[in-house]
């Protein structure tokens, strides 16, 4: 499932000096996608309007993953928070923190296939608003699993390199 699509594609131009060296600044201007959004609708049950990841740009199975949201003037919330100045909830901010930590739980062998929820939040700290126009960036690290059940992750969330937040995030599998 995981099928790695090239996004700013350079696969039919010549490698520069740049790329045969592994200059970071080359490899910070491609952006590869490695869930897209239909395989991401295919690990997790959310939908409009709360589906709030656009894709999976890095993925480490059973460790971590950083996933992409596109914050536009169009989506609901906007309208009333706040009408002349619209900025992203921050309950929403970690729910799309959350989803990005639940395409990891859902590959973890043993819980294929499992439906992840919220079993706690906890030292969530909002640093910088985000408003329509940004995209958040969010990674998020699988700190431990335990029995069979529960699952704890340490995200962020930065826009434009800045923390937007961070927290920790309990997750528990439901039957």
């Amino acid at each position: 499932m995981s099928i790695v699509t090239e996004v700013n594609n350079k696969a039919n131009q010549p490698a520069s000096t740049e790329d045969k060296l592994g200059d970071s600044s080359a490899t910070k201007s491609e952006s590869k996608t490695i869930f897209t959004v239909e395989e991401i609708q295919k690990l997790l049950p959310h939908r409009y309007p709360f589906a709030l990841v656009d894709r999976i740009t890095e993925y480490v199975p059973g460790k971590q993953a950083v996933g992409i949201k596109n914050v536009t003037f169009n989506e609901p919330h906007f309208q009333g928070h706040f009408p002349g100045q619209p900025i992203m909830p921050g309950v929403l901010i970690v729910e799309a923190m959350a989803q990005v930590g639940g395409v990891v739980m859902t590959q973890l062998p043993e819980y294929e296939g499992g439906l992840f929820v919220f079993a706690g939040i906890d030292k969530v700290r909002f640093h910088r608003q985000v408003v329509p126009g940004d995209q958040l960036v969010m990674n998020l690290e699988l700190l431990w699993v335990k029995r069979r059940r529960f699952g704890k992750m340490q995200g962020r969330a930065e826009v434009d390199g800045q923390l937007a937040a961070k927290g920790e995030l309990m997750f528990s599998l439901v039957n």
